[in-house]
């Protein structure tokens, strides 16, 4: 992951660190440290303050894969909620920790078996946040 400034809600902040209070959190597990990595490093904002460009939980993003020339359409969501066929990506896989944060224009690079990914984060098709949802 890079190491660029990352914003997050207030909010988000709370319910991700109550997820990983949880007894079934796996501390020790890579994903969940790079989380909480991105958790301690981020800039936190008042909801109401994010910039619409921020990719928050609930958020839809169009991602472009530099690698591939592929465009993805992805929603960061909590574990609970995650399905990957329906493209929720939960915020504790490696790429949904890694998105967390990121504004449109960002590159996002991250470690996977058999070398390194490279997104660009293009555009936020829907945030919660700049969509008035206070409650995602």
């Amino acid at each position: 992951m890079s190491e660029r400034t990352i914003f997050i809600t207030a909010e988000d902040r709370k319910r991700l660190e109550a997820i990983l209070m949880r007894p079934t959190a796996d501390r020790d597990r890579e994903d969940v440290r790079e989380l909480v990595i991105e958790l301690q490093r981020a800039t936190v904002v008042p909801a109401a303050e994010i910039p619409p460009d921020v990719i928050t939980m609930n958020s839809r993003a169009r991602l472009l894969d530099l690698d591939q020339n592929e465009t993805l359409d992805y929603t960061l969501a909590y574990p609970q909620d995650a399905d990957f066929s329906q493209g929720r990506i939960s915020v504790i896989a490696p790429i949904g920790a890694a998105l967390l944060g990121y504004r449109v224009g960002d590159e996002i690079q991250w470690a996977v078996p058999g070398g390194t990914r490279r997104l660009r984060v293009e555009e936020v098709l829907y945030q919660p946040e700049a969509a008035g949802d206070f409650s995602r």
